[in-house]
């Protein structure tokens, strides 16, 4: 077996997951995607095994760990996007820049916190 064909394979699921975690905005393609890409290291794991010969078979077993790790990340990834659309109605990327914090911290929102009080009373 030449090594070119598993990598050119690999190169181009690794390029359709990357262009997908680039371009999507919904978070269950984007989950999609990196499995796409950690499908591709599989594949040229076990590609690079057979063409040394390993006698450990390193790759492949390297190989099943990732898997393993994929599995879990898919699992935890899965459970927040569900939770994210439960709460806001929507899996879509740009407007989950809502949850994140502003530079001051919690200072910001004390001090917030307090023109507002001021200007009601």
């Amino acid at each position: 077996m030449h090594l070119a064909y598993p990598a050119v394979l690999a190169v181009l699921l690794f390029c359709t997951g990357l262009y997908g975690v680039l371009a999507r905005r919904n978070a269950i393609l984007v989950l999609m995607s990196v499995e796409l890409m950690l499908n591709a290291v599989n594949l040229n794991l076990v590609a690079f095994d057979v063409w040394l010969r390993d006698t450990l078979h390193a790759g492949q077993a390297l190989t099943l760990f990732t898997i393993a790790i994929a599995a879990a990340e898919i699992g935890i990834g899965l459970a927040i996007v569900l939770m994210v659309y439960r709460n806001r109605g929507t899996a879509d990327i740009d407007r989950l820049r809502d949850n994140a914090e502003t530079p001051g911290g919690d200072e910001a929102d004390h001090e917030q916190t307090g023109k507002k009080a001021e200007a009601t009373a």
